[in-house]
């Protein structure tokens, strides 16, 4: 039982440092699907508008506007609409953390 103690600690330990790994991957998993209008990982080409290196609060509030129906798209309104609040969490994080390339 004494060593029981000592090993719930150890455990909570990994088991959050595994959630944030999936969370991680998630965001990578979602935005994958923004790829065909907005390039990969947010390198946009032609007319598309690049994410990559937008901070998270913009993208947060952009895809909001667009849900809301603020802000007239052609198609990101109802795409939108499909996610949740922490699923458009995961994919802003995730374009943030990409470096802009020229």
């Amino acid at each position: 039982m004494k060593h029981l103690s000592r090993l719930a600690p150890v455990l909570l330990m990994l088991a959050t440092s595994m959630v944030q790994a999936q969370s991680a991957h998630l965001g990578r998993n979602l935005a994958a699907t923004c790829a065909n209008c907005h390039g990969t990982n947010g390198q946009a080409r032609g007319d598309s508008k690049p994410l990559a290196g937008v901070s998270a609060e913009k993208i947060v509030a952009a895809i909001a506007d667009f849900k809301s129906g603020a802000q007239p798209a052609t198609i990101m309104h109802q795409i939108a609409k499909g996610y949740t609040d922490d699923q458009i969490q995961l994919i802003a994080a995730y374009f943030a953390a990409q470096a802009v390339k020229k």
